[in-house]
């Protein structure tokens, strides 16, 4: 029998957000959608494939449990640590979130 160990230095929060991902290094935009959200790390979903070790931005509405009880929006700058297979045609993506910065609201 086999254990996964469990190396997150924040607890997880269940969140289910849309991402906007950005490659660092290109101009290849996705969406994507949250399973679950730290400030340190983020595992979502994507229709297309990402590649392990890659550098990306993501903006996204952090939950109130994260936060002061507002929701936020930030920009995450983050690095991909695993691919996997996801439901669907998806794929599972875990990144570890090296910055995260807060964006302004904007008047709608």
């Amino acid at each position: 029998m086999t254990s996964k160990i469990d190396r997150r230095s924040r607890s997880r929060v269940a969140a289910r957000v849309p991402v906007q991902v950005k490659s660092v290094r290109g101009t290849a935009e996705l969406n994507a959608q949250t399973r679950d959200v730290s400030t340190s790390g983020v595992f979502l979903y994507a229709e297309s494939r990402m590649v392990e070790g890659a550098d990306v931005e993501l903006v996204l509405i952090l939950p109130p449990e994260l936060t002061s009880g507002e929701k936020c929006w930030v920009c995450c700058h983050a690095r991909v640590l695993r691919v996997e297979p996801g439901p669907g045609k998806n794929f599972g993506v875990a990144a570890e979130i090296r910055r995260m910065d807060i964006l302004p609201e904007l008047p709608v």
